[in-house]
């Protein structure tokens, strides 16, 4: 990835509070009251932070990787995670690690998903373990994207917003609902809500193009650097505080769409990490996301995927 991401990055921190074994079935077809016969499976370590943090290994990105293991589902997770990340900081809780399920049906193409519940944190080992990841994100970025543990308040994503700023460093949130409305009110320097989890936010329908950026637009201006809007086959939205620009989505079979958002969280990070302008971080993350569902399950692009894609990629500044 050398002639895509040359020279050295700011550091980057990803947290991941709830981590997961994803076990992926394709299956020829999915009946009630039948057994069905898998034709291919799949483990793979999962989570969106996980998947950010496996998709900078592949951009050939440094990150250090913060997260919880627990029981025999956790030492598995962590078997996987050794043999794909360089640099892992976990904290081992009481409890199960969560399974993630995802059914592939083949006839007609269906994709069902399943998460899992993952085991508490002890206070006195989950601030221990964001006191680490904060540390390292002050120095760069800090990612925090993925769900929380129910016994987790909503608002602690804002809270790590804060502490990464006023440490000097810079936060990238990647989440919906209550946790990402605290957040933006905390001021990240980048969001990454797709057009269904913006709709939700704002409580209405965005049908064109253009709504989703003025809307864009109206977050971006509440201190927030950039928003980036994924739009499936629409390709994305990345408004800045000097231009916003739309990356069309290039001609790809899709065979899993799990992965996706999280392959352009991290190709946007490690683009801006690499101080790459912000129409190339958003033209690299699209050709990441389109690699990453071109892979079966919750595989992810590899940086050859992204090489491929990247120069179908069409990048143009939009008026708003």
């Amino acid at each position: 990835m050398s002639a895509l991401l040359s020279g050295a990055a700011q550091p980057i921190g990803v947290l991941s509070l709830n981590p997961a074994v994803d076990m992926t079935y394709e299956i020829p077809c999915l009946l009630a009251e039948q057994k069905a016969y898998a034709i291919s499976t799949r483990f793979d370590p999962g989570g969106n932070g996980i998947n950010v943090g496996r998709a900078l290994n592949a951009l050939a990105t440094a990150a250090q990787n913060y997260c919880v293991i627990g029981g025999d589902i956790g030492q598995l997770l962590k078997r996987l995670l050794q043999a794909q990340l360089d640099h892992l900081d976990y904290e081992v809780v009481a409890g199960e690690t969560r399974i993630n399920g995802t059914l592939i049906e083949l006839s007609p193409r269906q994709q069902y998903e399943v998460n899992g519940i993952g085991p508490e944190i002890p206070a006195s080992q989950l601030n221990a373990l964001l006191d680490r990841f904060v540390d390292h994100s002050a120095q760069g970025f800090g990612v925090l994207t993925g769900s929380l543990q129910r016994t987790l308040p909503p608002t602690l994503y804002a809270d790590l917003t804060r502490r990464i700023g006023d440490a000097g460093g810079r936060a990238v949130v990647d989440s919906h609902d209550e946790a990402l409305c605290h957040a933006i009110e905390a001021g990240p320097f980048l969001i990454k809500p797709n057009r269904h989890e913006l709709e939700a936010l704002l409580g209405r329908r965005l049908d064109s193009l253009e709504k989703v950026a003025a809307e864009a637009r109206q977050l971006q201006r509440r201190d927030i650097d950039y928003v980036c809007v994924s739009l499936d086959r629409e390709g994305a939205l990345l408004i800045g505080p000097e231009n916003s620009y739309h990356a069309s989505t290039p001609a790809v079979v899709v065979r899993s769409s799990v992965g996706a958002g999280d392959s352009m969280v991290a190709a946007l990070v490690a683009a801006f990490a690499h101080g790459l302008a912000a129409d190339h971080a958003l033209r690299l993350g699209v050709a990441c996301a389109a690699g990453t569902v071109s892979q079966p399950g919750t595989a992810l692009f590899t940086a050859a995927d992204a090489e491929h894609y990247l120069p179908a990629v069409t990048v143009r500044c939009l008026d708003i």
